[in-house]
């Protein structure tokens, strides 16, 4: 006798009396033990108590990233600009900083957590030297991201630009210098020229900071990940010394210098971009932009499975994950 559709519908209930579900959407109420199968994306998942999790690791599947970290911060008083945040990308070719090539695909696998540290920008200063951008990563599993913060801008007469994702540029005074860029992910700082003019420029992803006779920030890299072009991690212009104009922020978020007795302008937010440095006797820095952390995906891969809040949105086939702040994915 042949094998009916209720005799098997019997032979999948399972005796502890965990609930089947097969949706797009995630079913309201789950207990522990409850299984769904997501129509979305062919993912079988269970219901662990507190969140669906996909059944089984071990599987894996392809993700593009851009991992920008903090742009440096700067001082007062014809300081050098901050250099742009580390920026790393894998996405269709595109560059990577400092001259880099597009770096390799990660690999996720399924089930494992990756976690996503969004740098800070470096912070302020009234005198002294200036702050470093905070690292940007993803890490988990095999994978391990991290890119470097942008370098503090140079303090007048005393502190070179600091080394960092894009160096910091060199403050007003001859012999001193402007920072390193980090290789395949940003450009040095400019270095000093004059004696006369404002400030170096902070590095940016795509070019050296300008020396202290023009003082303009590096400029930035554009990426489509998002789905549309964006121009992010631009160095911060130098300050002004008492006459003549301050340096120009690089395109993607760099700060502008600070005119004569005016501090600079801040890092853009999310851009990784450097501070400009401030003018002659101004009273402070500025800060460097924080970072940002962009994942793309095929859709049918995405498990929906966040921390931090990332803006999810979509472009043709795949879902990209913008993390404006810490936070995680499981894969």
């Amino acid at each position: 006798m042949a094998e009916t559709s209720a005799s098997k519908l019997s032979k999948r209930i399972q005796t502890d009396g965990s609930t089947h579900y097969k949706s797009a959407t995630a079913p309201a109420s789950a207990v522990e033990g409850d299984i769904w199968f997501d129509t979305s994306s062919d993912r079988l998942k269970i219901y662990n108590g507190s969140s669906w999790v996909l059944s089984s690791a071990g599987a894996s599947y392809t993700v593009d990233f851009l991992a920008i970290a903090g742009g440096g911060g700067s001082s007062r008083d014809i300081g050098g600009g901050g250099g742009a945040g580390g920026y790393r990308n894998s996405y269709s070719t595109e560059s990577s900083g400092g001259g880099g090539s597009s770096e390799t695909s990660l690999s996720f696998e399924e089930g494992e957590t990756y976690t996503i540290t969004v740098g800070s920008g470096g912070a302020q200063v009234a005198s002294g030297e200036s702050n470093d951008g905070s690292n940007s990563s993803i890490i988990g599993g095999s994978v391990s991201i991290t890119s470097i913060g942008g370098g503090g801008g140079g303090a007048r007469e005393t502190f070179n630009g600091r080394d960092g994702g894009s160096g910091g540029g060199s403050p007003y005074n001859t012999g001193l210098t402007g920072g390193s860029g980090t290789a395949n992910q940003g450009f040095d700082g400019g270095g000093n020229a004059l004696n006369n003019g404002p400030g170096g420029g902070g590095g940016g992803a795509s070019e050296v900071g300008a020396d202290n006779g023009v003082g303009t920030g590096g400029d930035g890299l554009a990426s489509s990940i998002t789905g549309s072009s964006v121009t992010r991690a631009g160095g911060g212009g130098g300050g002004a010394a008492a006459s003549g104009p301050a340096g120009a922020g690089g395109s993607g978020g760099g700060g502008a210098g600070g005119a004569a007795n005016s501090d600079g302008t801040d890092g853009t937010t999310n851009t990784g971009g450097g501070a400009g440095g401030g003018g002659n006797n101004s009273t402070n820095g500025s800060a460097g932009g924080s970072g940002v952390v962009i994942l793309r995906m095929a859709t049918g891969n995405y498990t929906g499975t966040t921390t931090g809040s990332p803006t999810v949105t979509t472009s043709g086939s795949d879902t990209i994950l913008t993390f404006n702040s810490s936070g995680s994915y499981i894969a």
